[in-house]
């Protein structure tokens, strides 16, 4: 005897204003009655605060109370019986109504903090005697059609440039007295769908390169009591150059922004979702082969790095 969800689109991704249709599959070898057959969808914020992070105090760890986007269940079916075999019961549940103006539907993001989720849950009540059946399943939200950007978004580049003298943190004496210069430019407003886009030319150095790397972070806030606590994650790295690379030569940078990871910048009240990319440039370095892989953000001796703030939308 089981119980499955399967959704009308494969990707699972709804907007607010559409119906979540999809159908209840039961599997069973004889008749069975129940008491109603349920589907509830469920869709929240839910806000943690990790003891040690960020500076935070290990008497501020806990998990906040969760921000309610929709929460609604319909009854599908009256009591009843299921016959034996295979049963599809096709169900229809509107997400956002029409007069339900103040709901604000945050699309799907899964943080090192904070998670938007929704869950659509069918629940299949069997009475007291026997166990209820049922089963959960995520689905995707976006942001409605009507709300979302013409597209396609104008690049807006950023020129940046990375020597000895822009690090504010200490390098190797070498780099230091030789110096380096590394210029370049990249996109800090894209769209969802499109890649973080831009260039970047090593112009002199005076040691050997042994990577450059494109950090993706995520800067996450949230409001707790009077205090503001932030914490910066690393998303993903994306490598563009491997050794040392020719000097004056144009290297493209090409990002692709990683699905549930990523989401348009949200500045709300309690809390907040905010994206950096970071230029991150390796020196060829004994220091750094003696000593264990440590977190990409951390600044090193022979490191060279330069963030800058990264704003996505969702374009139509």
């Amino acid at each position: 005897m089981s119980v499955e969800l399967k959704l009308s689109r494969s990707n699972r991704i709804y907007r607010p204003s559409e119906p979540l249709e999809g159908k209840i599959i039961v599997k069973t070898s004889s008749s069975i009655s129940h008491y109603g057959i349920r589907v509830a969808v469920k869709g929240s914020v839910n806000l943690q605060v990790r003891g040690g992070s960020g500076g935070v105090i290990e008497s501020l760890y806990g998990v906040l109370k969760p921000i309610h986007i929709v929460k609604r269940t319909v009854e599908i079916k009256p009591s009843g019986k299921i016959g034996s075999g295979t049963t599809e019961v096709p169900f229809s549940l509107i997400l956002r109504k029409p007069d339900e103006n103040l709901e604000r539907f945050y699309e799907t993001f899964h943080g090192a903090n904070i998670s938007i989720q929704y869950l659509v849950t069918v629940d299949i009540a069997r009475g007291y005697l026997h166990k209820s059946l049922s089963t959960t399943m995520e689905f995707i939200v976006e942001t409605d059609r009507a709300d979302l950007l013409q597209g396609p978004l104008p690049p807006e580049m950023v020129i940046f440039y990375i020597t000895q003298d822009t690090q504010r943190h200490p390098l190797l004496p070498e780099l230091k007295s030789g110096g380096f210069r590394v210029t370049g430019k990249v996109s800090t407003q894209r769209s969802l769908s499109d890649p973080i886009s831009g260039e970047l030319t090593v112009e002199a150095s005076a040691i050997p390169i042994q990577s450059i790397d494109i950090h993706l972070l995520r800067v996450e806030s949230i409001l707790m009591g009077e205090k503001i606590v932030t914490e910066t994650s690393l998303i993903q790295t994306t490598q563009i150059a491997d050794g040392d690379v020719c000097r004056n030569l144009t290297l493209p940078i090409y990002v692709i922004l990683p699905r549930l990871l990523t989401c348009p910048t949200i500045l709300a009240g309690p809390f907040s979702i905010e994206f950096k990319v970071a230029i991150v440039i390796s020196f060829q370095s004994e220091l750094s082969k003696s000593q264990k892989k440590s977190d990409p953000r951390t600044p090193r001796l022979w490191l060279a790095m330069e963030t800058l703030p990264l704003e996505l939308v969702r374009t139509k």
